[in-house]
């Protein structure tokens, strides 16, 4: 174990800051590049879908099946032109992370062509099996029916060839599944019970919209020093060594020049966070050795969430491309 210790410091102090393309556009070019925003709804869908949409967004109105077919064929148009093959309802299980599963644009006649078919069905609802997933025991392994449905208020995405349309999850029954269902009820009942308060002041208040400001901390963990101890590699964090530091000894780091290695890695996130709409801002060294932060513009609370837990996919993925491992616990 000695040896290999040896190795993999000797491995992690002989490497570079991996370089990659920066290109010469300016970061207002291609931010929010691959989401179907309004600017992208406005141009693929016919002026009264995307009214009807909008009001939907806006004010929680409900959508009918034609509509859901207009915005279908607007998405799936966007989509094959923007390279994506594929398609996926994104939604957040019981488990931390997010969840997908691949569908492809490509269907087949009788006639034994392919055609490229995305219905307003298949925009809507899908139905995936909900067996594996944390459930908190409210049903059995045989009634592992599960339904993920469209959330029009967060902008559909591509990621890699697949475009993403973030939806909630639940059971058959109707008990959530997963974390949005209930931040959307809660979102909701906030909404109406604000709105309540504020129209003793003024009537024409009809709707008022939860923000949230969130910061992601991190650390960064060269991928040989990560190899090396299993319990980062098992749980995420440290479970044996020495007890971190609690005070302030180790001011000095925060606020600190970023090593060269960590600022690559945060240019490309930034620039793939960008693509995606993810509104980062600041970035900085932590207090703690190797950790950093990261923070964007606060933002509608349901958005700023599900950017939130698609940020910390993105930097798994970068992060592999820089050699490094990333950690999410905030004090391992």
């Amino acid at each position: 174990m000695n040896t290999l210790r040896f190795k993999v410091l000797d491995e992690a102090f002989r490497r570079k800051a991996v370089p990659f393309p920066e290109g010469k556009e300016r970061l207002t070019e291609f931010y929010a590049k691959y989401v179907f925003d309004r600017a992208k709804m406005q141009r693929y869908l016919s002026k009264s879908t995307y009214g009807i949409l909008t009001n939907s967004i806006d004010k929680g109105e409900p959508l009918n099946r034609t509509i859901a077919d207009g915005v279908a064929t607007g998405m799936k148009q966007w989509a094959i032109e923007s390279g994506a093959t594929h398609y996926t309802h994104w939604f957040q299980p019981l488990t931390g992370g997010t969840a997908e599963k691949h569908d492809s644009f490509l269907d087949f006649n009788n006639q034994g062509g392919a055609i490229e078919d995305f219905s307003g069905k298949l925009l809507a609802q899908q139905e995936p099996d909900a067996s594996s997933f944390p459930n908190g025991g409210i049903r059995n392994t045989f009634e592992a029916r599960g339904y993920t449905a469209w959330d029009p208020s967060s902008p559909a995405f591509i990621s890699g060839d697949t475009l993403c349309i973030p939806t909630i999850f639940i059971a058959y029954t109707g008990e959530a599944l997963d974390f949005k269902t209930p931040l959307l009820k809660s979102i909701n009942v906030l909404n109406k019970a604000a709105v309540d308060v504020c129209q003793y002041f003024d009537a024409n208040v009809n709707k008022v919209t939860s923000f949230l400001g969130w910061e992601q901390e991190y650390f960064l963990v060269d991928e040989a020093l990560w190899a090396a101890r299993p319990d980062l590699m098992l749980t995420g964090r440290t479970l044996m060594g020495h007890s971190s530091a609690k005070n302030q000894q180790l001011d000095d780091h925060y606020f600190g020049a970023i090593p060269s290695r960590v600022l690559s890695f945060m240019k490309d996130l930034e620039i793939e966070s960008l693509k995606l709409g993810i509104p980062v801002k600041t970035r900085h060294n932590e207090v703690a050795p190797n950790q950093f932060e990261l923070a964007p513009i606060y933002e509608e609370a349901n958005l700023a969430n599900d950017h939130n837990l698609l940020l910390m996919a993105v930097m798994k993925k970068i992060a592999r491309r820089h050699n490094f491992r990333v950690l999410f616990h905030e004090k391992p």
